[in-house]
């Protein structure tokens, strides 16, 4: 048998590639997407050579900071590499430099936000002078997204998590 055929489920019919080995998916209350896979070292530098803009940010959304929900950096999807995602809202989070300000780069962004909306995502474009002088409006604005898409109540405040039974010692 074809190692590239699609694979059959149990039932007969053609199992999703979202299944597939190798591909994630939505069962973990994520959602991943297929990338080229070419694109994982230059992934790898851009992780590691982060705009002062880019670190601002991941320091505040790093560690399950924002809603308690998972944000990747420097993420492959599709065939781009994007800034953030967010698997479980379904969000792209792109900070801008000043050369996406001219028009060649502001179509090469429209075709691409346009592919990725395709998928299902959505995207959330900021300058980087933005979030370095009004990272909590940014901050505000990426919360209410993700609550949005999620639905769910994100304040730690409104809902304290609940004490354990029983205190270390005894009674």
């Amino acid at each position: 048998m074809n190692r590239r055929m699609a694979r059959v489920s149990i039932f007969g019919s053609v199992q999703s590639p979202l299944f597939q080995k190798g591909a994630a998916n939505e069962v973990s209350g994520g959602f991943m997407r297929p990338y080229d896979k070419k694109l994982k070292p230059f992934a790898r530098m851009l992780r590691s050579n982060m705009t002062d803009a880019e670190q601002h940010l991941w320091w505040r959304l790093r560690n399950k900071q924002l809603c308690g929900v998972q944000f990747y950096r420097q993420k492959p999807l599709l065939s781009f590499i994007v800034d953030f995602y967010c698997p479980k809202a379904k969000l792209v989070i792109e900070l801008d430099g000043s050369q996406h300000f001219e028009s060649e780069h502001r179509l090469r962004d429209e075709c691409r936000d346009a592919q990725l909306v395709n998928i299902g995502l959505m995207v959330l474009r900021f300058d980087d002078v933005q979030v370095l002088r009004e990272c909590e409006a940014v901050l505000d604005a990426i919360h209410a997204e993700v609550q949005r898409r999620i639905e769910v109540v994100c304040n730690p405040l409104e809902n304290p998590p609940l004490a354990p039974p029983f205190a270390k010692g005894g009674a």
